[in-house]
């Protein structure tokens, strides 16, 4: 489950927000009649139906693994939780049709038919994270249900658990993280072409809006990053004591930077900042903060759990600080020049913000899945009790066979994605190829090129594109 989740998610952020970087270019080229635009608007969205299919086959796999590693959690609280991965199911196939009729209607409608057909996509995304943040913000902060004599769920109030005290903090939290991860993601590729020496409009725009998403939602991120903490705080202090490495219940309690726990409750190496945690805790040094032994040890995550626990949450804090820092220099130049930073060192963070924002993601779902540990359910169900046992044999062969899966779709999602980036080149090059300003009714994308010059020469259209403000904010 670990190693499936942690795939898939690489692939979420592009799920989520992508089709809303794609719209916003898209949106962008019809009302300014910039072909240009909308090349990059069809071209992502070709990526897109890519990222799609294979989102089907990984997302596909982790439904089956729910219900074959995880019979006593599905056999006893399907009822209760299910209600997310349901909204997420009508979500998925519905966002399947408009990217269906997306890709259809690039030569087929009209330019704004075509992009109000499509608009609905990012809500439909959004709706899909609704389902799977509902479900696992319940396996949280389990709510909306009474026990019976048996400890079985009786009595379930659907509303109740899907909005459970952890949904809003985790759900923005999340969303947000996706913009941002999207956003790096793209913009890291043209970031890439820019340092190769590619300082056409097409790079500089398709860097440009991808990032400016990003850092729009950047500073959001932080802000939302301490209020999710803050819950946590008040809401699974156990989970909290454990990404800060709190042993004892106590006031003016120190934050590390990294470190490691000890069985004793000591902690080594990192960096100990005095009273720290208790300021960002409660805004005091007096705060009380409790601590893991607060609770029996079979009922906390164990010295080694809570060590990964808060180096995770420790380097999604570091990358998520770094990526601010990246804004700040874009922001800066931005405001002083109106246009982007010209140092190479600039473009070499940015083409290296895409996979550090992934890794930002994957550390943070590591932070809620093992910060949660000992519980599936927590407070009702141990993880020991609702998964299959690993000495089942079919286990390991099941795992075998979703590694091989996995490997084989990214393989050939790569592959494919290879030989597009390769025949967009070539057609690039040719001279007839080239997008004009033309109006929308005419531009490349609707319909067969125009027939005009072929405008200036490749060197004097990298040029004329390298003017200040192409490719800003719209």
């Amino acid at each position: 489950m670990a190693f499936s989740l942690g795939t898939h998610i690489i692939l979420v952020p592009l799920g989520v927000s992508f089709p809303f970087i794609t719209l916003l270019m898209h949106v962008r080229g019809l009302r300014r009649g910039d072909a240009v635009a909308l090349q990059l608007a069809r071209r992502w969205s070709v990526v897109m139906a890519v990222q799609f299919a294979v989102g089907v086959v990984t997302g596909t796999v982790l439904s089956l693994e729910f219900g074959l590693l995880w019979p006593g959690l599905m056999g006893r609280w399907g009822d209760v939780f299910g209600i997310g991965f349901g909204v997420e199911a009508w979500a998925f196939f519905l966002e399947a049709v408009l990217i269906s009729v997306y890709l259809y209607g690039w030569r087929r409608l009209k330019p704004w038919t075509h992009f109000w057909l499509a608009a609905p996509l990012p809500v439909v995304a959004l709706v899909g994270a609704f389902g799977i943040l509902a479900a696992n913000s319940w396996m949280n902060t389990p709510g909306g249900f009474a026990l019976d004599a048996e400890g079985r769920p009786v009595d379930v109030d659907p509303r109740a658990a899907v909005f459970t005290p952890m949904f809003g903090p985790q759900y923005w939290h999340f969303v947000i993280a996706m913009f941002m991860t999207a956003g790096f993601m793209v913009a890291g590729v043209y970031a890439m072409g820019w340092l190769r020496g590619r300082r056409d409009r097409y790079h500089r725009l398709g860097f440009g809006v991808p990032f400016g998403v990003a850092a729009v939602f950047t500073p959001v991120q932080l802000g939302l990053g301490d209020f999710i903490a803050r819950s946590l705080f008040h809401q699974q202090p156990v989970k909290f004591a454990a990404m800060e490495l709190v042993w004892n219940t106590d006031t003016h309690v120190p934050e590390y930077v990294f470190g490691r726990l000890h069985p004793d409750g000591s902690v080594s190496g990192g960096i100990r900042i005095p009273s720290f945690d208790s300021v960002l805790a409660g805004f005091s040094p007096g705060t009380r903060v409790t601590g893991l032994t607060s609770v029996p040890a079979a009922d906390r995550p164990t010295p080694a759990q809570a060590t990964v626990v808060h180096w995770a949450f420790d380097i999604m804090v570091v990358i998520g600080s770094l990526l601010m820092l990246l804004v700040l220099w874009y922001a800066w130049s931005w405001w002083r020049r109106r246009d982007l930073p010209a140092s190479r060192w600039f473009f070499r963070a940015a083409a290296c913000s895409g996979a550090a924002s992934v890794a930002a993601v994957e550390a943070g779902w590591i932070t809620t899945e093992v910060g949660r540990q000992p519980w599936i359910v927590y407070g009702n169900m141990r993880v020991s009790e609702a998964v299959t046992p690993s000495s089942a044999s079919a286990v390991w062969t099941m795992f075998g066979v979703v590694v091989a899966v996995y490997v084989c779709v990214l393989a050939a999602a790569v592959t494919v994605l290879l030989r597009m980036r390769l025949r967009w080149r070539l057609s690039d090059e040719q001279p007839d190829a080239r997008p004009v300003d033309v109006a929308p009714e005419c531009m490349t994308p609707y319909g067969p090129p125009p027939v005009l010059s072929a405008g200036p020469a490749k060197g004097e259209r990298a040029a004329s594109g390298a003017g200040r403000g192409n490719g800003g904010p719209s």
